[in-house]
């Protein structure tokens, strides 16, 4: 178990629970982000963390990174690689017009996929990323939507119960790359330990 106040030592987190802009670039670095975009999503997550308390618990920001890092290859991908063509049509993912697949294909660190999901997330953050989809793999906004994400579907709690499957199950409908997410885990609480 990761003790909280020793991560936060090691992270260098103040009185006020802020964790300083460099620990945050050096810990995207470390799980493979280049330096510019590791800087721009420390800048992301010296805001976004606290307030949807990754930082409340260090299995929380352990399993965020894993799941992160699995997903985004590292940080190197903040749009999927495929077309997108696999989801058009998928009614499940709002993609309901022509051209939808393609459009609101997999973006930012936890590839939001699907127009209902652009929507709805791109409301609760306050951008318009329904009408601008290509917004969500700068990866500033994509980290936020992927706290957003993260907040919505109740993964704080599956994180402090060091549930890997259900946090799995959550972000990719099934166990696709469970290995490499759990391996990721590990490295994330070798690291944060």
């Amino acid at each position: 178990m990761i003790d909280a106040k020793k991560l936060q030592t090691a992270l260098g987190v103040t009185a006020d629970g802020i964790i300083g802009r460099n620990t945050y670039r050096a810990l995207f670095a470390r799980f493979g982000a280049a330096p510019e975009r590791a800087g721009e999503l420390a800048l992301s997550a010296n805001v976004h963390f606290p307030a949807y308390g990754i930082m409340d618990s260090p299995l929380r920001l352990a399993h965020l990174m894993a799941q992160l890092v699995h997903e985004s290859g590292g940080f190197r991908y903040m749009e999927e690689i495929a077309s997108g063509s696999a989801y058009e049509g998928r009614k499940d993912l709002g993609n309901v017009i022509p051209g939808d697949g393609k459009r609101y294909k997999g973006r930012g660190p936890i590839q939001i996929t699907g127009r209902a999901n652009y929507r709805t997330y791109g409301q609760r953050i306050g951008i318009d990323i329904e009408n601008h989809p290509e917004i969500a793999a700068v990866p500033s906004i994509g980290l936020h939507l992927a706290l957003e994400y993260w907040k919505r579907n109740g993964l704080n709690t599956l994180a402090d119960a060091d549930n890997v499957r259900g946090i799995t199950k959550l972000i990719n409908g099934g166990f696709n790359g469970l290995g490499d997410r759990e391996a990721q885990l590990v490295k994330a609480k070798e690291l944060l330990a």
